[in-house]
Protein backbone atom coordinates (compact mmCIF):
# COMPACT_ATOMS: atom_id res chain seq x y z
CA UNK A 1 0.00 0.00 0.00
CA UNK A 2 1.04 3.65 -0.80
CA UNK A 3 0.61 6.53 1.55
CA UNK A 4 -0.39 10.39 0.29
CA UNK A 5 -0.21 13.27 2.96
CA UNK A 6 -0.32 16.27 1.91
CA UNK A 7 -0.48 19.69 4.02
CA UNK A 8 -1.99 22.66 2.85
CA UNK A 9 -1.66 25.99 4.06
CA UNK A 10 -4.17 28.70 3.01
CA UNK A 11 -3.41 32.41 1.72
CA UNK A 12 -3.69 34.72 4.16
CA UNK A 13 -5.66 37.05 1.87
CA UNK A 14 -8.58 34.85 2.55
CA UNK A 15 -10.71 36.58 5.51
CA UNK A 16 -12.11 33.80 8.08
CA UNK A 17 -15.42 33.11 7.23
CA UNK A 18 -13.49 32.26 3.67
CA UNK A 19 -11.26 30.05 5.53
CA UNK A 20 -13.86 27.91 6.42
CA UNK A 21 -15.71 28.16 3.05
CA UNK A 22 -12.17 26.69 1.19
CA UNK A 23 -12.05 23.96 3.96
CA UNK A 24 -15.10 22.60 3.21
CA UNK A 25 -15.09 22.61 -0.42
CA UNK A 26 -11.62 21.28 -0.36
CA UNK A 27 -12.75 18.59 1.92
CA UNK A 28 -16.31 17.44 -0.13
CA UNK A 29 -14.16 17.44 -3.37
CA UNK A 30 -11.46 15.38 -2.76
CA UNK A 31 -13.40 12.98 -0.11
CA UNK A 32 -15.71 12.78 -2.81
CA UNK A 33 -13.58 11.15 -5.15
CA UNK A 34 -13.85 7.87 -2.64
CA UNK A 35 -15.11 5.08 -5.43
CA UNK A 36 -14.31 6.88 -8.07
CA UNK A 37 -10.94 6.28 -8.87
CA UNK A 38 -9.37 2.87 -9.59
CA UNK A 39 -6.99 2.09 -6.47
CA UNK A 40 -7.30 4.69 -4.04
CA UNK A 41 -8.20 2.83 -1.19
CA UNK A 42 -9.02 5.65 1.42
CA UNK A 43 -9.36 9.34 1.44
CA UNK A 44 -10.03 12.15 3.73
CA UNK A 45 -9.40 15.14 4.47
CA UNK A 46 -8.62 16.78 8.05
CA UNK A 47 -9.31 20.78 8.37
CA UNK A 48 -9.67 21.07 12.37
CA UNK A 49 -5.97 21.03 13.65
CA UNK A 50 -4.97 22.17 17.20
CA UNK A 51 -3.87 25.48 17.28
CA UNK A 52 -0.39 24.90 17.84
CA UNK A 53 -0.74 23.64 13.81
CA UNK A 54 0.97 25.69 11.20
CA UNK A 55 -0.64 23.88 8.30
CA UNK A 56 -4.69 24.33 7.43
CA UNK A 57 -5.62 21.11 6.01
CA UNK A 58 -4.36 17.80 5.79
CA UNK A 59 -4.93 14.94 3.24
CA UNK A 60 -4.47 11.31 4.11
CA UNK A 61 -5.11 9.06 1.26
CA UNK A 62 -4.12 5.36 0.86
CA UNK A 63 -3.49 3.78 -2.77
CA UNK A 64 -3.26 0.50 -3.53
CA UNK A 65 0.35 0.64 -5.32
CA UNK A 66 2.74 3.56 -6.65
CA UNK A 67 1.11 3.21 -10.46
CA UNK A 68 -2.68 4.28 -8.51
CA UNK A 69 -1.18 7.24 -7.09
CA UNK A 70 -0.14 8.09 -10.44
CA UNK A 71 -3.56 7.42 -12.04
CA UNK A 72 -4.89 9.52 -9.29
CA UNK A 73 -2.35 12.41 -10.03
CA UNK A 74 -3.68 12.59 -13.31
CA UNK A 75 -7.35 11.76 -12.72
CA UNK A 76 -9.84 14.20 -15.09
CA UNK A 77 -12.06 14.40 -11.62
CA UNK A 78 -9.01 14.70 -9.05
CA UNK A 79 -7.34 17.11 -11.62
CA UNK A 80 -10.26 19.36 -11.77
CA UNK A 81 -10.43 19.49 -7.88
CA UNK A 82 -6.97 20.51 -7.47
CA UNK A 83 -7.32 23.30 -10.45
CA UNK A 84 -10.88 24.15 -8.75
CA UNK A 85 -10.70 23.81 -5.19
CA UNK A 86 -7.48 23.33 -4.20
CA UNK A 87 -4.62 25.31 -5.96
CA UNK A 88 -6.05 29.34 -6.00
CA UNK A 89 -6.94 29.10 -2.10
CA UNK A 90 -3.50 27.86 -0.89
CA UNK A 91 0.05 29.08 -0.66
CA UNK A 92 1.85 26.07 0.58
CA UNK A 93 1.66 22.22 -0.46
CA UNK A 94 3.86 19.99 1.79
CA UNK A 95 3.52 16.39 0.48
CA UNK A 96 4.85 13.01 1.35
CA UNK A 97 4.83 9.55 -0.79
CA UNK A 98 5.50 6.07 1.08
CA UNK A 99 5.49 2.50 0.74
CA UNK A 100 3.38 1.76 4.04
CA UNK A 101 4.61 -1.73 5.72
CA UNK A 102 1.41 -2.71 6.94
CA UNK A 103 3.30 -5.63 8.88
CA UNK A 104 5.19 -3.65 10.90
CA UNK A 105 4.30 -1.73 14.26
CA UNK A 106 5.25 2.28 13.99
Amino acid sequence: MVKHVILWKLKDTLSAQEKVDVKREIKEGLEGLAGRIEGLLEIKVHTEGLPGSNADLMLDSSFADEASLKGYGIHPEHVAVAENKVRPYTELRICLDYVADETKPE
